[in-house]
């Protein structure tokens, strides 16, 4: 499985870097970006809670 963060859609609110620090972090824009190229399969589950989490659907599955 693997993440993407829309930077045009966060509005860096924290959910999902909260969430999954593992996976999640801050770009030098204030950002979040999916900092794993490939999610740990241990994490899978609180990655699909923190899609279905955010806000703005900034976080996709691709």
């Amino acid at each position: 499985m693997k993440v993407r963060v829309d930077p045009e859609l966060c509005i860096a609110c924290g959910a999902c870097v909260s969430l999954v620090p593992e996976v999640y972090d801050w770009d030098d824009d204030g950002k979040a970006v999916a900092v794993e190229d490939e999610v740990p399969v241990e994490m899978e589950d609180e990655v699909k809670e923190s899609i279905e989490d955010c806000p703005t659907d900034a976080i996709a599955e691709v």
